[in-house]
């Protein structure tokens, strides 16, 4: 599936990069970003199999107990709980408010009174740079 995606600006280096979001009420799914890259993992409910142990609660940011059921980034970082999505280019995290500019500017329904959430753990999740991995649980 090929996403449509916009251009954002990096508030610490100024650098452009792609992105685009994931409403993840649509696809009953949670997510996670690298506590290193700019690497996000989104977790569907229906992926089959979710380790034994792992509570998955959907629509929003994972809790700190499902990151033990997870596989590291590509990149040798971890998906963590509390990581913020980051610049491809500097590394630096993001800021959920500053992104906004062109987040709304950016979103067609902006228009119809689409507002962004201000935050890194709502319904909303962002993929930078298409750099995401699907249901990586760790199986033993």
């Amino acid at each position: 599936m090929v996403r449509e995606t916009s251009i954002g600006v990096c508030e610490h280096c100024h650098t452009e990069f792609s992105y685009y979001l994931v409403h993840n009420g649509f696809n009953d799914s949670a997510y996670a970003y690298c506590d290193t890259c700019e690497q996000c993992t989104i977790l569907t409910r229906s992926h089959k199999p979710i380790p034994p142990g792992a509570v998955l609660s959907v629509y929003q940011r994972i809790s700190n107990d499902v990151e033990s059921f997870l596989k590291p980034c590509p990149c040798g970082g971890m998906f963590r709980a509390d990581a913020d999505p980051r610049c491809p280019h500097c590394r630096q995290v993001l800021s959920p408010v500053l992104v906004r500019k062109y987040l709304e500017g950016n979103a067609p329904g902006t228009k119809k009174g689409w507002k962004w959430q201000n935050n890194w753990s709502g319904i909303y999740s962002i993929v930078i740079a298409n750099k995401c991995v699907s249901d990586c649980w760790k199986l033993q």
